[in-house]
C-alpha cells in the first residue's frame, strides 16, 4: 500500500511506544507503530532486560562464592563460561521481543519496521532500514503522531567506540570477560556494569567527576553505596574528570584530572557511561519548527503536545529521568489525555528510580536535601537493615530505609532505600505517596515478619519517634 491513515501513529516501540499503542487500542483508536530496530526498543533489547539478566548471573556467582563461607556449603572451584552468561541475557531479550510483537498483534496494532521521518503535522514517511526489507507503506497519515524514539548513548567529543572502548550496548554483546575495566561515570549504568564485571573477577575502576556516586541522589545513600563498592575491592575515583585516552599496547591509558593535577590509569577495556542523549535528531522536527529545549529534549505542554498540536512526545525524548517505567506511564497518560479520559498533567515525583547493582538502590519523591531546598519543613525516619530479622537471617544487613515526610502533617514526600530487595519494596512507598499517605498510616500498618519491608514500617515509626527495634 502506498499509504495508510490512522488515529495515532507512534514512532518507537520501546516501553513508552508499545505501551501507549496498546492503551490507545483499548481506547478504540486505530494505531500504527514504527520501529527501526526490534519490538521493545532499546530498553528491552539493549538495556533494562538483558542487563538485568547479566546482573542476575552476577548475583548468582556471588551467592555461590558466599555459600562456602557463610552457609557451610562446599562447592569446590567456581568456574564460568562467559559466552553463556551473555547468551542467556540475549535469550531473555529475544523472548520478550517476541512477547511485545504478540501483544501488538493481539491488540490489533499495525507494526512497521522502518526508519521514520515526520513530514507534516499528520504525516510520517517510511524508509527501509539498511539491510532489511522495504516497509509495506511509503507513508502513514495520522490524526495524531506520538514520538517515543527514546535515547542513545552519550559520548564525549573525540571518543570512538571499538578496540575495547564500549558503551552499555557493546557490553551486552561482549563475549569475553576483560581482565580490567575503567568505568567512566558513576550513574546507574556505570554502577550496574561496574558491579557486574567485579562479580566475575575483573579489576574495576570507577571514575566520576562529581564528589559522590549517583550525582543528584541523597548524599548519605551515595556514601553507603561507595563503601559497599570499596568493600568489594572496586577502585572508586570521585571528583575526577575524564580528559583523554590513548592506546598503550594491549591496554587503554585514560587520563583523568582532579584539583588541577592529571593522573593516568590503565585497563583492558573502557566502559563509557556518562549519560544518554535524546534521539530527537533526524526525524523531521526541524522541518516543522518543533521546539527543542536544552540537551535536545522535545518541548511539550501538560498534555504531552509539542509546539505542533497534533504531534505529541513521551519518554526519554522529552525530559529526565530517562526511565522505562516513566516512559510507559507517560505513554498511557498521553493517549488517555488524547481520548479525554484523563486531565492534563503528570507527576514526575511519583516516578521511582531503581539501580540494580548490589546493594540495590531505590528512591521516590524528594530527598531530605531536596525538600529543604524547596523550603519544606520535614521530619526524617531512618532504619538500618541490620536491625531487621530477615536481613540478618539471609546475610544481607547492608543499607537502610530513609523516609522523608512533612513536619506538619506527616505526609510522605520521599523515600530512599539502599539494600537487598530495595527495588521491590520501594513500591509500597510509591503507592503510599500516590495515596498521600502519612508516616502514621505506614507505621501502624502490620507488615509481615520476617520480611525486608519491615524496615519501611520501622522508618515511618522512626520519623515519629516511635521505632521499636532500634
Amino acid at each position: 500500500m502506498a499509504n495508510a491513515r490512522y488515529d495515532l501513529v507512534i514512532i518507537g516501540s520501546g516501553p513508552g511506544g508499545y505501551v501507549a499503542a496498546i492503551r490507545a487500542s483499548q481506547l478504540k483508536m486505530r494505531v500504527a507503530v514504527i520501529e527501526r530496530d526490534r519490538p521493545g526498543g532499546v530498553c528491552l533489547n539493549w538495556g533494562c532486560i538483558p542487563s538485568k539478566a547479566l546482573l542476575n548471573s552476577a548475583g548468582a556467582i556471588e551467592t555461590i562464592r558466599g555459600a562456602s563461607k557463610e552457609h557451610g556449603i562446599e562447592v569446590g572451584e567456581i568456574r564460568f563460561d562467559f559466552t553463556k552468561v551473555i547468551a542467556r541475557s540475549r535469550a531473555a531479550a529475544d523472548k520478550l521481543a517476541r512477547g511485545v510483537s504478540f501483544l501488538l498483534k493481539k491488540n490489533k496494532v499495525d507494526y512497521f519496521e522502518a526508519d521514520a521521518t515526520i513530514t507534516g503535522p499528520n504525516s510520517v514517511a517510511l524508509a527501509a532500514v539498511e539491510g532489511k526489507q522495504a516497509p509495506a507503506a511509503a507513508s502513514l497519515e495520522g490524526e495524531r503522531v506520538l514520538i517515543a524514539a527514546g535515547s542513545g548513548e552519550r559520548l564525549f567529543p573525540g571518543m570512538k567506540i571499538g578496540e575495547g572502548v564500549i558503551t552499555s550496548k557493546e557490553a551486552l554483546l561482549l563475549d569475553r570477560l576483560p581482565a580490567s575495566v575503567i568505568v567512566i561515570g558513576a550513574g546507574a549504568i556505570g554502577l550496574e556494569f561496574g558491579y557486574f564485571y567485579n562479580a566475575f573477577g575483573s579489576r574495576v575502576t570507577i571514575v566520576e567527576l562529581e564528589k559522590q556516586m549517583l550525582p543528584g541522589f541523597d548524599a548519605e545513600l551515595a556514601e553507603e553505596l561507595r563503601r559497599a563498592f570499596v568493600k568489594r575491592k572496586v577502585t572508586v575515583m570521585l571528583g575526577h574528570g575524564y580528559k583523554s585516552m590513548t592506546r598503550n599496547g594491549d591496554l587503554w591509558s585514560v587520563t583523568v584530572t582532579a584539583d588541577g593535577a592529571d593522573k593516568s590509569i590503565e585497563a583492558e577495556a573502557v566502559l563509557i557511561a556518562v549519560g544518554r542523549t535524546p534521539l530527537s535528531k533526524n526525524i523531521g522536527l526541524e522541518n516543522l519548527g518543533i521546539e527543542l529545549e536544552r540537551g535536545g529534549f522535545i518541548k511539550i505542554n501538560d498534555s504531552f503536545q509539542t509546539t505542533v498540536p497534533s504531534i505529541y512526545a513521551i519518554g526519554d525524548v522529552i525530559r529526565p529521568p530517562l526511565l522505562a517505567h516513566k516512559a510507559s506511564a507517560e505513554g498511557i497518560a498521553a493517549v488517555e489525555i488524547m481520548a479525554g479520559a484523563r486531565e492534563p498533567g503528570f507527576d514526575l515525583l511519583a516516578i521511582p528510580g531503581c539501580i540494580y547493582c548490589q546493594p540495590e538502590v531505590a528512591t521516590v519523591g524528594l530527598s531530605e536535601a531536596d525538600a529543604k531546598a524547596r523550603g519544606i519543613e520535614v521530619k526524617v525516619g531512618k532504619f538500618p537493615f541490620r536491625a531487621i530479622g530477615k536481613a540478618v537471617a539471609i546475610g544481607e544487613p547492608e543499607g537502610f530505609v530513609k523516609i522523608v515526610a512533612t513536619k506538619k502533617y506527616g505526609e510522605v514526600i520521599g523515600c530512599q532505600i539502599i539494600g537487598h530487595g530495595a527495588t521491590d519494596i520501594i513500591s509500597e512507598v510509591v503507592l503510599g505517596k500516590t495515596l498521600e499517605t502519612t508516616t502514621a498510616e505506614i507505621g501502624k500498618t502490620a507488615h509481615p515478619h520476617p520480611t525486608m519491608s519491615e524496615a519501611i514500617m520501622e522508618a515511618a515509626l522512626a520519623a515519629d519517634g516511635e521505632a521499636i527495634h532500634i
